[in-house]
This record gives C-alpha cells, structure tokens and sequence, in this order.
C-alpha cells in the first residue's frame, strides 16, 4: 500500500509539470494514471522498468525509451522530476529500478541510506549551465566575476531557476552567482522552480526576462536562446550518476541500465547536448 500510494504521489506531481490544464482535466488524467498504476501493483505484477529521472533528461530519455522499446518490445516507465523529489519518493518506497540524478549529492542520499547497489553507480553525463532568455530578444549578459549585468538586465523582472535550496539546477546556479559576486544582488528576484523544466517554462512563455538551467534545456526549447554561459570553474561539475536501486526487480532493471550506456545511446545524448562526464 505504501507504494501505491507514492507512486501516485510521483504521478500527479508529474502531471503538474506539463504545461497548465483544466483542473477537471488534470483531476481526471491523474486519477485514471493512478487507477492503472495501483490496479497493475495490487495485481503483483511488475509496471516493465520503473526509471527515475532527472527532469531535464526528458527529450534525450523519451527518444532512446522509444528505440529501447523498439529493439526489445519493453517499453519502460519513466518518471521525471528534481532528482531531489525523486530521490525522497524512492526513500518512502516508490517503486523505481532506475534512479539517474542530474548530481551526486542526491544519489549519495540515496546511497547513504542503503537504497542503491553501490556496484551499479556510474557517472553517466556531463552537461553546462546556461543563462537564457525569450528567443524574441536580443543581446548577451556578462558573466565574468565582479560583473553587474545580470542585475541591470533584470530590473524588476524575476530570475527563474530550480529551488536553489534543493534542485540541483538551482545549487549549481546559485554557486555560480555566488562565485561571480552576483547572488547578493539577485537573489530577492529568484522565481524558485520546482525543477529546472518548470524554470525553462517560466521564460519560454515570457514570465521571467532571464532564466538559469542546463545548455541541454536551452537546446530543447524553441522559445528561448542563451544569453550567457556560466564558466565551468564557477561551480561544481555538472555530473549526472545512475544506479540501479536495491529494490529493483533487475531481470527489467539491468538490461535497460546497460543500455543507457552503451556507445549509440552516448551518441543520443550527445546529439541533445549532454557531455561525456
């Protein structure tokens, strides 16, 4: 029961992050995903391979899902999110096989509280981290330390980046500003997201005039450009681990984690903009 209950905990919250919908809608979408999901647990049997992913893997995870399911007739599950919600969701018992976070530290959360199988974790991404801004205006920021620009640029807009107090997008961007001096200028113009994708919304739809997320963000949305890239010395490298969980049912687990590491899935994921790590 415990499971069934977070797992439609992680579905209406994935359902949240699309774009916004009739409330009568979402309540009837999100009831009728959980409906199968629990009816599928209560019957005993595995929904293929649970994957837990950080949220701005989404295009590079959707197009290798399809080849995977293509080449294997498995289509898995795949679940998208901050790598903080979802790394709490598998500590209350969602049923994941595969966790990818878009940082260490939450795969370490993980593996600090025995949830993962150590032997399985792999560094398996790099990626930059990017200003942005709408793709109907023109002109860079200055990102060099001491510069002010950003906080020029902004005036009273809103600067939106995932919640710089648990989303790893957000950490890296606040880092950065910090270590370009800029943090105590801006911060009191954050618009805090719950993950990187909604920050990417946020400017794409013209809410915010400047935003933080990953150049693989950037890439994937036509509505925004790069305005600036944060040197890579201004924060932490960029690195996304994977790690099958120690509740896995692996005969659905493996293949698909060896997968994602093979050189044409490299080759996919390089196509998106992610980076050897």
């Amino acid at each position: 029961m415990k499971a069934v209950v977070t797992l439609v905990t992680v579905l209406i919250a994935r359902l949240k992050s699309h774009a916004p919908q009739k409330p009568r809608t979402m309540l009837h979408r999100a009831l009728g995903v959980a409906t199968v999901g629990a009816s599928l647990l209560f019957a005993g049997h595995a929904v293929a391979q649970q994957v837990f992913a950080a949220a701005s893997m989404k295009d590079a995870l959707d197009d290798l899902s399809a080849i995977y399911t293509k080449e294997t007739g498995r289509k898995p599950v795949l679940v998208y999110g901050a790598s903080s919600t979802l790394a709490r969701q598998i500590e209350k018992g969602a049923p994941a096989d595969v966790f990818i976070s878009a940082d260490q530290d939450w795969m370490d959360y993980l593996q600090k509280r025995d949830l993962i199988d150590t032997s399985t974790r792999r560094n398996l991404l790099g990626n930059a981290l990017v200003l942005i801004a709408p793709a109907t205006t023109t002109g860079n920021v200055d990102l060099t330390p001491g510069a002010a620009d950003l906080d020029a640029k902004l005036g009273s807009g809103k600067l939106a980046m995932g919640d710089p107090a648990h989303v790893p997008a957000g950490l890296y961007g606040k880092a950065a500003l910090e270590k370009l001096g800029l943090w105590s200028k801006v911060q009191g113009k954050v618009a805090a997201a719950d993950n990187v994708r909604n920050a990417l919304l946020l400017v794409a739809r013209g809410e915010a005039p400047y935003g933080i997320v990953y150049k693989t963000d950037a890439n994937a949305e036509k509505r925004v450009r790069i305005a600036g890239t944060f040197p890579a010395d201004s924060h932490a490298p960029i690195v996304y681990p994977v790690a099958v969980t120690k509740q896995a049912n692996r005969a659905d687990a493996d293949p698909f984690y060896r997968f994602l590491q093979t050189p044409a899935a490299q080759a996919t994921f390089q196509r998106f903009g992610f980076t050897r790590p």
